[in-house]
């Protein structure tokens, strides 16, 4: 049995909105008798509001057997970058002294972005001796410079200089992209270092055949061709697209957007929405993972979008593999790694980001080929369960678990 401590600012478990990869990963190395402590904010990443209630530095909670420790975080995350960095180094220095309180642990894992965390995580496996961990979910800091948000040249030294300071110190690398793996490698690290667990999903959540007839009739979308967004509303994802291809669209009664979830840029477009007076679109707010499958049951296809910058290409989006586990065609407005993902499912269609009109006239001809849409659907389905399915990832990182807890016994 392994003893693990993640690290990890942004967990949510399933009552919350935002990724569940962790909580999945944690329960199922629960059942296969491994103990797994996480350490997280107090505040919700998404939303900002308080996580859990209660007064101290650090409160323990359960979710279905997960055990949570969630620390003080200064509450700045949406304010401005600065701020944003402040509430990252907040939650550095108060994670550590967290992870103190966890008990025994046999290994460390930092998750990056954000980057400060896994440094915590590097300093408690340092102080506590126990092999350290790294995830690399996103490249960060390179992701932020191409997106024009990094742009102070000591900063980005700062941030480099970090980012190899922890790839050299961590006992293995574990990435979800495979081209996180080339861009690890061309850094410098060591090939059998790294190992590559992809983003995928917990198929059992999804029912492709699941009846989404409730939620269509209380939206007053019956009959309607839905288009679902669901996840982050952020400076990366580029949403204007998808209102510009309302508004091309406003006069087809038939047709309606659905956008789930929240972010920095939520206000922003729901205020535009209401100015161009689109008919046909409709924010739904953030949603937990619990309610994510009914939503999708109700979709007829679904969007994936980021803005068109090089190192997006490198990305595998959690939204992508949920779409395809709940039979729903993908709509890409993404190039790279996750478009030859869905190419080789024939599980939706690329479009070149940012590019409205492009996206409005795949919507109109699905929206008037339900056939197409049900076999890309299905053969989504079929692909997901095959290669990306949460289970198959668990036991691939329990056996890396196990293979280095053996190598650090025989030294």
């Amino acid at each position: 049995m392994a003893r693990i401590l993640l690290i990890h600012q942004a967990f949510v478990g399933p009552n919350e909105a935002g990724g569940t990869r962790h909580f999945e990963l944690a329960q199922h190395l629960i059942r296969n008798e491994h103990s797994f402590t996480i350490v997280a904010s107090n505040l919700s990443y998404l939303t900002g509001g308080c996580a859990v209630e209660g007064k101290g530095l650090v409160k323990e909670q359960f979710i279905d057997k997960v055990r949570v420790l969630r620390t003080y975080t200064y509450p700045s995350l949406h304010r401005s970058f600065f701020w944003r960095i402040v509430s990252f180094l907040s939650f550095m220095f108060t994670s550590v002294l967290a992870s103190f309180q966890a008990g025994p642990v046999d290994l460390v894992i930092g998750t990056s972005p954000p980057i400060f965390q896994a440094f915590s995580a590097w300093l408690v496996s340092f102080l506590r001796r126990k092999p350290f961990f790294l995830e690399i979910r996103d490249l960060w800091p390179e992701f932020a410079i191409d997106m024009g948000i990094l742009k102070n040249h000591i900063l980005i030294s700062m941030s480099r200089s970090l980012e190899r300071f922890l790839y050299a110190r961590a006992t293995h690398i574990v990435v979800n992209s495979p081209a996180y793996k080339t861009y690890l490698t061309q850094k410098g690290i060591s090939e059998s270092k790294i190992s590559l667990i992809p983003n995928g999903v917990d198929t059992s959540m999804f029912d492709p055949d699941l009846d989404g007839g409730a939620i269509r009739k209380r939206l007053d979308l019956e009959g309607k061709f839905i288009i679902t967004y669901a996840g982050a509303l952020g400076i990366a994802n580029h949403l204007d697209t998808i209102l510009c291809a309302a508004d091309l669209l406003r006069d087809n009664d038939q047709i309606h957007f659905l956008i789930v979830g929240d972010g920095k840029e939520r206000i922003n477009l729901e205020t535009e929405a209401n100015r161009q007076n689109l008919p046909n679109v409709t924010f739904l707010g953030p949603r937990p993972k619990t309610e994510i499958p009914q939503i999708l049951a109700a979709s007829d296809v679904c969007i994936a979008i980021l803005q068109d910058i090089p190192m997006f290409r490198t990305t595998y989006p959690n939204k992508v593999f949920d779409y395809m586990a709940a039979g729903r065609p993908t709509l890409l407005g993404i190039d790279g790694v996750i478009r030859q993902v869905i190419e080789a499912a024939n599980g939706g269609i690329f479009f070149p980001p940012s590019n409205a009109e492009a996206l409005a006239e795949i919507v109109v001809r699905l929206s008037k080929n339900p056939s197409e849409v049900k076999l890309m659907g299905q053969s989504a389905r079929s692909y997901v369960v095959e290669h990306f399915d949460r289970n198959q990832q668990a036991e691939q990182l329990i056996d890396l678990f196990e293979l280095m807890s053996h190598k650090r016994d025989r030294h």
